[in-house]
């Protein structure tokens, strides 16, 4: 194949998406629980901002990521958000897909101005896009982790404005902010 005739192209998800995205999260999780949790999240207020992208190779739907808004501590002072999840269908994995979603949904999101953004993920994946452990930056988890995922809770700030005092608690949208989803 060319390049050209091989082209992957990265869209914010529409409301006519949704059956693809859904299809996209089942098919790289094996399972209907991230695919349930994209569509609670896609339907809560709680997590707007949101911000939603679609892969797709040759025109077929290939990846999916989501970032939602999530607050830290009172007041809400920093915009925050959370990667969760990013999807690829397996036979577009290891391809770049993962790749594309989370530099392009980092880029819009330094252009809306977010402060952070936040995921739970491999260290060795995530750092590559600049992420480190959050602790660095005093951001606790929603739920208290195992110790050995210390390093998986990450940040990535985005902009030079002030993150709150102290150690703020992450607080995800209310879809996401259930125990099931944060502990092993």
């Amino acid at each position: 194949m060319t390049a050209a005739a091989d082209a992957l192209t990265v869209r914010p998800a529409g409301d006519g998406d949704r059956a693809a995205v859904l299809d996209i999260e089942r098919r790289a999780f094996d399972s209907d629980t991230e695919a349930r949790l994209v569509d609670d999240l896609l339907a809560d207020r709680t997590a707007r901002p949101l911000i939603s992208l679609i892969a797709e190779r040759n025109g077929r739907p290939v990846g999916h990521v989501l970032f939602t808004a999530i607050s830290l501590g009172e007041g809400n002072l920093a915009s925050a958000s959370i990667l969760a999840p990013l999807a690829v269908v397996p036979e577009a994995q290891r391809s770049g897909v993962g790749t594309a979603l989370v530099r392009d949904g980092l880029a819009r999101l330094a252009d809306e101005r977010c402060d952070v953004v936040l995921v739970l993920g491999d260290p060795a994946y995530y750092g590559r896009f600049g992420f480190v452990p959050a602790r660095g930056f005093g951001i606790r988890a929603p739920y208290p982790l195992p110790e050995t995922w210390n390093d998986a809770w990450m940040a990535q700030r985005l902009s030079d404005r002030p993150l709150p005092p102290g150690t703020p608690v992450a607080r995800p949208a209310r879809s996401l902010d259930r125990p099931e989803y944060w502990l092993p």
